[in-house]
């Protein structure tokens, strides 16, 4: 929608982008519609006349984050500190808590739901004109986003996220996300391969490919058949941005063991884009545990899905997802959860200690586990996988890898960061460069030199 309104066209714009990549996508769709519209985007709040604040609602942690931010920018609703006018919850919080919400954050002027955000630029018209009758614009989220929306990539320009599909169908009894991003939508191949050639004539050499569940993309396509142990849809999907995207790397997330197949392997082990990474969520390793969490996966299928995986593409790093204290983890299950890291040897591994959240099915469960018990095995998790990671790291020492450089150190300009292929964007570690010179974007050879816990240290050799 264009408006032809001056006054409108020339508003001042703040944007603040909390929580997942997933939730930065959105950010970045709803900046490129305001965009088109004549919004100007400022960094100072105190400038601004419309601040937004796309919120995350996954954990408590979460949810406590995006309260405060929103009550710090609603400061500047007050003329002795700001000029704003119309400040807007969007995301997730807004889609879980909006009615409560409502009653207690008068301060917010309006509520949009992860369903609903293309629609910000003529909500934000219809409230300066005083025709918007309720705070509220939540629905079932059915919405997703094509290569026809506006994007503004806020990302680093070397580096963007693609998502790939929306929603969640395989409803974890610990997960709200089905409640809050709705069934899983697809975007077709077609689709996603138009945005990523946008994406790389703009400059970006790396795609990351992000959804809810990477591993059932294309399930909800007519006539999708896997029953040959063959995934066409994911498959035919890599390919596709693999040949036609332009990209040097495409990176994959959230691939769930269960439905990983043998075709996909083999596309990610001959290819040269496709980077030698996989992010696979296995959550636990003990049957009891993950059966209970509604996962479609025993212990004994994740490390079959591993050792196949290493087999047929040697030295792949893996990142995975834990989560330690879920109700009715026992001791035992505890033990079987750190001999699976043990003998799996993750590269990267995220650990979350359970919490009860509103709306989930593991609200419900019994026999949960007390908090000091969880505290305390997230400590003997944490310190089994920092041994484990500084083992795996001294194997880079003395090899030259392909590193994409990020930029000066963020705490001197007298080294360079970057990042190899085993290592994402802001939760892996890191190749710190002490000598040689690149720019920011490029992508040189460097040998490593020295190793840390978690960051490599090298010099650029070509």
């Amino acid at each position: 929608m264009q408006t032809t309104d001056k006054k409108f066209q020339e508003k001042s714009l703040y944007f603040s982008s909390l929580g997942c990549s997933k939730n930065l996508v959105d950010s970045q769709v709803m900046l490129g519609h305001l965009g088109l519209d004549g919004f100007s985007i400022t960094m100072e709040p105190s400038e601004a006349e419309v601040i937004i604040v796309n919120t995350c609602s996954f954990v408590e942690a979460a949810k406590v984050e995006s309260i405060e931010t929103v009550l710090e920018y609603s400061d500047y609703k007050n003329p002795e500190h700001g000029n704003c006018k119309a400040l807007v919850m969007s995301g997730c919080m807004a889609q879980r808590y909006h009615g409560e919400l409502e009653d207690e954050m008068p301060e917010v002027d309006m509520f949009i739901g992860t369903g609903e955000y293309n629609k910000i630029v003529p909500l934000l018209k219809a409230f300066e004109e005083g025709k918007l009758e309720k705070k509220s614009f939540v629905e079932i989220p059915k919405y997703i986003h094509t290569e026809f929306d506006p994007r503004l990539n806020t990302s680093p320009g070397y580096m963007a996220w693609l998502k790939i599909s929306e929603g969640c169908n395989r409803n974890c009894t610990f997960c709200i996300i089905p409640t809050l991003r709705g069934k899983l939508r697809s975007r077709s191949v077609e689709s996603l391969v138009k945005e990523a050639k946008k994406l790389t004539e703009s400059g970006v050499k790396e795609l990351n490919l992000i959804s809810q569940d990477f591993s059932d993309y294309g399930s909800d396509f007519e006539g999708f058949d896997k029953s040959d142990g063959k995934n066409p849809q994911i498959h035919g999907m890599l390919k596709a941005l693999q040949d036609q995207s332009g990209a040097d790397w495409v990176r994959v997330f959230y691939f769930y063991p269960d439905d990983l197949t043998e075709d996909v392997m083999d596309l990610m082990a001959s290819s040269d884009k496709i980077c030698k990474y996989l992010d696979m969520p296995v959550q636990h390793f003990s049957d009891k545990v993950l059966k209970r969490m509604n996962r479609r996966v025993t212990g004994e299928v994740i490390h079959q899905k591993i050792k196949t995986l290493r087999e047929k593409i040697p030295g792949i790093v893996l990142r995975t997802s834990i989560i330690v204290g879920f109700p009715g983890e026992t001791e035992e299950d505890f033990e079987k959860l750190i001999e699976g890291i043990q003998t799996v040897r993750f590269n990267h591994l995220g650990v979350f200690k359970y919490s009860d959240e509103d709306g989930t099915p593991a609200l419900r469960l019994k026999d949960k586990v007390p908090q000091e018990v969880i505290d305390e095995r997230f400590e003997r998790l944490y310190e089994a996988q920092k041994e484990i990671a500084r083992e795996l790291n001294q194997e880079y020492l003395g090899k030259t890898l392909d590193v994409l450089v990020e930029g000066a150190h963020e705490e001197t300009n007298l080294l360079l960061q970057g990042r190899h292929q085993g290592q994402a964007p802001d939760i892996d570690g890191r190749v710190i460069i002490n000598d040689g010179v690149a720019q920011a974007g490029d992508i040189v050879k460097v040998e490593i030199t020295d190793v840390l816990d978690y960051d490599l240290v090298g010099r650029i050799v070509e």
